[in-house]
């Protein structure tokens, strides 16, 4: 083969490496749009009006403990404090079972709210639905490590076994 055709063949696996590479750390966006900021929720859930409509967005691939939580308020102060008056980036990655759209939020300096809540120790890499986000994985490991946030506490309870605890305790 000559040293063109090679380099032709060798751009295109790269390419089709890494699509395959995004498709299984689940990280393919199904679409993306920009839209103001309306109210906030909690630390990983926001509204945004789209197309004239208000749509709930749940932060992807983290989980910020919830209001009853230590650092649940935190989580929320931090989320409103960059978002705020803002309009935002959403890229979409799904849809929860409660219709909310589930998405990457884009602040207009660039920065990902999901990976900064992260990143601060506010929030949890929520493997179970962004299993082969390995940025995600690598900022909760620095926040740990340096006892951001909810990891400064001696056995921070996961919002999942928190919700879960909630749930029992209300039957």
């Amino acid at each position: 083969m000559n040293r063109p055709v090679r380099r032709i063949a060798a751009s295109i696996l790269a390419l089709f490496l890494l699509y395959a590479l995004a498709g299984t750390a689940g990280e393919r966006v199904l679409a993306t749009y920009t839209a103001p900021f309306v109210r906030i929720a909690d630390g990983d859930t926001i509204t945004v009006l789209h197309d004239r409509q208000r749509v709930r967005i749940r932060l992807w691939g983290i989980d910020a403990p919830e209001m009853a939580q230590a650092w649940g308020p935190e989580a929320k102060q931090f989320t409103a404090a960059r978002v705020e008056g803002q309009t935002v980036t959403l890229q979409v990655h799904d849809t929860d079972r409660y219709g909310r759209t589930v998405a990457e939020v884009i602040l207009p300096n660039g920065r990902s709210l999901n990976r900064d809540l992260v990143r601060a120790g506010l929030a949890w890499w929520y493997r179970h639905y962004a299993p082969g986000d390995r940025e995600l994985a690598e900022l909760e490991a620095q926040a740990r490590a340096a006892r951001h946030g909810l990891w400064a506490d001696p056995a921070p309870m996961a919002p999942w076994d928190f919700r879960k605890l909630e749930r029992e305790r209300n039957r």
